[in-house]
């Protein structure tokens, strides 16, 4: 841990993160479930972290500095398998992305440019055939 970091956790008995319900940007919830990682002094998340759903399965991984995601992230399905893979920079979506149908095949992949699409990203249905491609400017 580095100088000036804390854990915080829900159980004294566990470096975890308390229980939290986590909503997408329209207000629906997202999920439930238990993080663990390590807050700055001013606390704020920072450094590696890992989410997990209720039933103990990895949820998510990644990074955050200052307080936003940054680096590589993963998510996970409850069920097993990827949602989506991709890379932030300051809290933003930048870089190669890839999201996956629950069928275990490719939805969709391109490249953020500052939390916007750029270049080219194609579309897949859930048997795995392309659908679409489109270039972004």
């Amino acid at each position: 841990m580095s100088s000036g970091a804390v854990r915080r956790s829900a159980r004294p008995d566990r470096k975890l993160a308390p229980m939290a319900e986590e909503l997408f940007k329209d207000g629906k919830l997202s999920g439930e479930g238990e993080g663990e990682g390590d807050y700055a002094a001013d606390g704020r998340r920072h450094g590696p972290w890992t989410f997990s759903f209720r039933n103990g399965q990895v949820k998510a991984k990644g990074s955050y500095r200052s307080g936003q995601l940054d680096g590589e992230w993963i998510w996970y399905r409850e069920g097993g398998g990827l949602l989506q893979q991709g890379a932030f920079v300051d809290g933003v979506q930048h870089g190669p992305w890839r999201r996956w149908h629950d069928t275990r095949k490719l939805l969709d992949e391109g490249t953020y440019a500052m939390g916007k699409k750029s270049g080219e990203w194609v579309t897949s249905s859930k048997a795995g055939e392309e659908t679409k491609r489109k270039n972004h400017r």
